[in-house]
């Protein structure tokens, strides 16, 4: 069931929100693109979080979840001043996932986040987006820390902390089946 605001709005409201989005800083990569999340870009977001892919990020969600959940994804910008993107082709401008500085309930430190779809796996996509993301946050943000909190089940994303240089720190908050991978900054 989709929800009348998974829609654009009528109005100035569009116009508007294209004001926010374009303060919000957008990174390119040799072929990746990372732009400020648009209301269009749900779909791709659902897609993920919704079914399968989504058992690591608190899913299989709800459409209505993932909306929430996406909400949070794109006020990060206005909130701390990082917060997601949506990562797409320089070739074609499809969406291929996500990646986000994100800041969430139970977090100590500010995290490096990663989701995409099938078709943007296996070509070395979320890794390039994740290393624009994370030399962003250093190099332009100098946050003073950045970690990724990873199901040690899904394997995909600890592979890819791993390829980033993250240090695997073992169960994050006395929870054995979520690990901490520090990229930089203090222990918790």
């Amino acid at each position: 069931m989709r929800y009348a605001c998974e829609t654009p709005t009528g109005g100035k409201a569009p116009a508007m929100a294209a004001t926010v989005r374009a303060t919000i800083p957008a990174l390119d990569t040799t072929r990746l693109h990372l732009r400020a999340p648009r209301v269009e870009d749900f779909a791709c977001y659902a897609k993920i979080v919704c079914g399968e892919r989504g058992q690591y990020v608190g899913g299989p969600m709800s459409r209505e979840d993932a909306w929430f959940d996406f909400l949070s994804l794109a006020s990060g910008w206005m909130l701390h001043g990082h917060g997601g993107w949506t990562v797409t082709s320089r070739d074609t401008g499809a969406p291929l996932g996500f990646v986000v500085l994100g800041m969430e309930p139970g977090d100590l430190e500010p995290e490096l986040g990663f989701l995409f779809l099938p078709e943007g796996e296996g070509q070395g996509f979320a890794h390039e987006a994740a290393a624009a993301a994370r030399d962003f946050a250093r190099a332009t943000l100098e946050l003073p820390a950045l970690v990724s909190y990873i199901d040690t089940g899904n394997t995909r994303s600890v592979a890819l902390a791993n390829r980033l240089g993250a240090t695997d720190e073992g169960p994050f908050d006395g929870q054995p089946d979520f690990h901490t991978h520090r990229h930089w900054g203090p222990a918790a």
